[in-house]
């Protein structure tokens, strides 16, 4: 189960940057996770929540976008949604196709409480 792995160094990584910038109250972290990672969505959560349990980060909602797979063609440049892993362009019908998105991990953003108001604010990590 590679995603407690993951969820280890999404927790270290939002400890680091929520110190970096003196933050203290997370709400929420939101992830943008490519279909070619392999990355269950729900054992990442899983994982993540278990890691965070009875700790300051208890609680801390999980953001998830699912990226899904896009190619471009080299012989046309068509940029398309690959469907079914079929790297096949539907412009051209090129096999050339070169995938240009759904490898991201990416932690996109932190979602915090303004310590000078009730109102929550996004901080980009």
């Amino acid at each position: 189960m590679h995603e407690l792995k993951i969820a280890e160094s999404i927790v270290d990584s939002v400890s680091k940057e929520m110190e970096r910038r003196g933050l203290k109250s997370l709400r929420a972290v939101g992830l943008r996770i490519g279909e070619l990672t392999d990355i269950v969505p729900e054992s990442l959560e899983f994982g993540f929540n278990a890691i965070v349990a009875a700790t300051p980060m208890e609680g801390v909602r999980l953001e998830i976008e699912r990226v899904p797979i896009t190619g471009r063609c080299r012989d046309c440049g068509a940029e398309f949604a690959v469907r079914d892993f079929q790297f096949l362009c539907p412009t051209c019908e090129g096999r050339g196709v070169t995938t240009v998105g759904g490898n991201e991990l990416e932690i996109c953003y932190l979602e915090v409480d303004d310590p000078h108001s009730d109102k929550r604010i996004s901080a980009t990590a």
